[in-house]
């Protein structure tokens, strides 16, 4: 088999339309590496089939002569053929109950399976991602979102000439929006009523980079955490930011000891929650931070429930772990209804930007709001990897194929084994 890749079609749900390679690398891989690329006809692909067809790919819904095929999320388990190396976003790492069907499955057909989340240097930064295109999207939609909630609260307000990110052509027309939007929030400001606007940023990795990147074409002034009972702003004139390290969000269970980074990352045991501290001050919280159930939540019920009167107008919960660091998060949603509201006194959901309680926003598939933009960032971060990958040496045992070091981290199943490092996942996988 020679050196031929596909690239699937995106059947998981209508709102995804990336791609993992954009046709202009398509052509690169040709002529570089002598790769062909045979691409299954998609309609809504951000990128047209004639573009593919133009760099010098092949349309067919047919893969089976390709070594490896490429995709954004997961296949279905129906769709997997025999033998292939396949690469998407897996979710399986941790367990996943819902996608261990699909991992026995690709264990049976004796794949090669390759997670892009796992594609990490020697220092564990990952490599190939669409982070950053997760903060930018969910801060877009945020601004929106804080619009739509202040003028439900019967305020008219500039952030409404805000829209979702999906409705913008690509991200330098929702930037060039925000930045006219901007522009009048100094003259003209938002509701006093509503002063200081406080936005809360949980994280500090790609994905709150770029939603701190989108905020930070508002008129702001960044304070710390310390600061915050002091402030008294009600000009409604510019927004404040505040970035929340772990040092903030918990504490030492002994009063005695001293927070250190690393000892919470081991035994987040030992650690209780203090962002409840900090809550009061904030009108949105932009939630960024890696979460997994040993570690403290941000926001709980039993808070709001306590404290049902909240300046908190909005949360951005761009983790969107379900039950998770926000523990209203009870569900994902999608673009075109991307938010609903929680009522602690009645402990009920509702819906979108109207009624009582705290909004919050729970797209789980924030990059495909700009499909372009955050297709050809991540072909870029990928085309380092394509010819490795694909011209590995199937013949031969695991540690002998020809992986780069980076993808070997990255190899969950090879040939239909589980590999070392994931060898855990045994447990998981359904009899």
């Amino acid at each position: 088999m020679g050196k031929i890749i596909g690239i699937r079609k995106e059947d998981k749900n209508i709102w995804e339309v990336r791609t993992p390679l954009v046709p202009e690398h398509v052509k690169f891989l040709k002529e570089e590496f002598g790769i062909k690329t045979i691409v299954q006809s998609f309609e809504r692909r951000a990128f047209k089939d004639e573009d593919y067809i133009r760099n010098g790919a092949e349309i067919s819904d047919d893969l089976g002569d390709c070594k490896a095929i490429f995709a954004v999320k997961e296949v279905p388990i129906e769709k997997i053929v025999e033998n292939k190396i396949y690469i998407f976003f897996a979710h399986v790492i941790k367990g996943q109950p819902y996608n261990m069907p699909l991992l026995k499955s690709l264990i049976d057909k004796k794949c090669t399976l390759i997670d892009y989340e796992c594609i990490k240097d020697n220092t564990e930064k990952r490599l190939v991602f669409f982070g950053k295109y997760a903060g930018y999207a969910g801060m877009i939609d945020a601004l929106y979102g804080l619009g739509q909630r202040i003028k439900n609260l019967g305020r008219a307000n500039l952030l409404e000439r805000i829209m979702p990110a999906y409705k913008y052509h690509d991200l330098s027309e929702a930037k060039d929006a925000i930045k006219s939007v901007s522009e009048d929030i100094k003259q003209i400001g938002l509701p006093k009523e509503l002063s200081p606007y406080v936005f809360g940023f949980t994280g500090y990795g790609n994905v709150s980079n770029g939603a701190q990147e989108i905020f930070d074409l508002l008129p702001f002034e960044e304070i710390a955490p310390e600061e915050l009972s002091a402030l008294d702003d009600k000009s409604g004139k510019k927004f404040y930011k505040v970035i929340f390290r772990e040092e903030h969000m918990v504490l030492p269970s002994h009063p005695e000891n001293s927070f250190e980074l690393f000892d919470y990352f081991k035994h987040p045991e030992k650690y209780v929650p203090n962002f409840d501290n900090y809550i009061p001050s904030l009108s949105v919280i932009v939630n960024a931070v890696y979460w997994d159930e040993r570690y403290p939540r941000l926001l709980t019920k039993n808070y709001l429930k306590k404290n049902p009167n909240q300046k908190l107008l909005l949360i951005s919960d761009i983790s969107c772990d379900i039950n998770g660091s926000i523990e209203i998060t009870y569900k994902s949603t999608k673009p075109d209804n991307p938010a609903f509201i929680y009522n602690p006194s009645t402990d009920t959901f509702k819906d979108g930007f109207e009624g009582d309680g705290i909004v919050d926003m729970t797209v789980d598939n924030l990059p495909a709001e700009l499909p372009r933009d955050s297709s050809e960032a991540f072909s870029q971060a990928l085309m380092p990897f394509v010819d490795n990958i694909v011209s590995a040496d199937l013949s031969r045992n695991f540690n002998e194929a020809g992986f780069f070091d980076e993808i070997k981290k990255a190899v969950i199943v090879y040939k239909g084994e589980l590999t070392p490092n994931y060898d855990y996942l045994k447990t998981h996988l359904p009899k």
